[in-house]
């Protein structure tokens, strides 16, 4: 059994993402801008975005705060996104969500303009990632692959099953291992015999938001299983795999903490430096 190790790979993403943001820089005299939007006073937001922030600056990339309150309009907030969309040093635009209950969420994304959509959920770049074009995807499962890539964890032709169907993670999960070649199944809350669809699986992702839902039982000898899960227990973090059950069964696995989440900040880092090449590159 090997341990995927998030953290370590993250590190080296962001030190790419550094060096690539000293060339865009020095070959555009600007630099890159990325605009995080905060409304409402979540705490876990809250600490999401001050991570956010500290990230760009380690790595060189120009920040651009705005905290609404909770109380802030639809029409305030998408004339806010109109005027990041204008700005030519916002090169990527960041909601981040949950909004509070009273604004629509889906309209003010759909307001971002795919070219600066650093999240990857525009319907422009999902449907770029249903065609296999060249687009901005996902961070989340962008980080899965990144890993699997990175630990020369060969997809092609292999059965690949994700647990989970949101649109933040398990679809865009199942097209990337799709335009990597692999056979994927999708299993959701509808799905009937799910643990017979993962013992078939070379490859687990697992999306689904229930703490330790895999279990040894429904896992090959050999598999690779990456957990996307964050669940607390009892002040615990623990993902949506059985680990300590899990383990021995696997050729690799992620662990929680420390695994897939690391990657998630270094894949958006990574998507806002595309988003600034492809609006300054002819």
């Amino acid at each position: 059994m090997t341990l995927i190790d998030g953290k370590m790979i993250s590190a080296q993403v962001r030190a790419e993402v550094k060096e690539e943001a000293a060339i865009f820089e020095a070959t555009f005299g600007k630099k890159i801008g990325l605009a995080v939007v905060l409304a409402g006073e979540d705490p876990a937001s809250q600490v999401y975005v001050r991570n956010k922030i500290r990230a760009c600056e380690e790595v060189g990339i120009r920040s651009f705060a705005h905290y609404l309150p909770a109380d802030v309009t639809q029409r305030q907030l998408l004339e806010l996104v109109d005027a990041l969309a204008a700005d030519d040093a916002v090169h990527g635009i960041l909601i981040q969500l949950p909004l509070p209950k009273h604004l629509d969420a889906d309209e003010i994304l759909r307001r971002i303009p795919a070219q600066k959509d650093v999240d990857g959920f525009s319907a422009e770049n999902i449907g770029r990632l249903a065609l296999n074009e060249a687009g901005t995807v996902a961070c989340t499962p962008y980080g899965v692959m990144e890993l699997l890539k990175r630990y020369h964890i060969a997809l092609s032709g292999k059965r690949a099953v994700v647990v989970g169907r949101s649109n933040i993670v398990g679809r865009p999960m199942a097209l990337l291992l799709l335009n990597a070649d692999a056979t994927v199944t999708v299993c959701h809350s509808r799905t009937r015999n799910v643990a017979e669809e993962c013992a078939r699986a070379d490859v687990i992702v697992a999306a689904v938001g229930k703490p330790k839902f895999i279990s040894a039982d429904m896992v090959k000898e050999g598999a690779v299983v990456v957990d996307v899960g964050i669940n607390r227990i009892d002040g615990k973090l623990v993902g949506d795999v059985d680990f300590e059950a899990v383990k021995e069964k696997t050729s690799y696995i992620t662990p929680v903490p420390g695994g897939v989440g690391p990657m998630t900040i270094a894949m958006l880092l990574k998507n806002t430096v595309a988003c600034a090449r492809r609006a300054n590159e002819p």
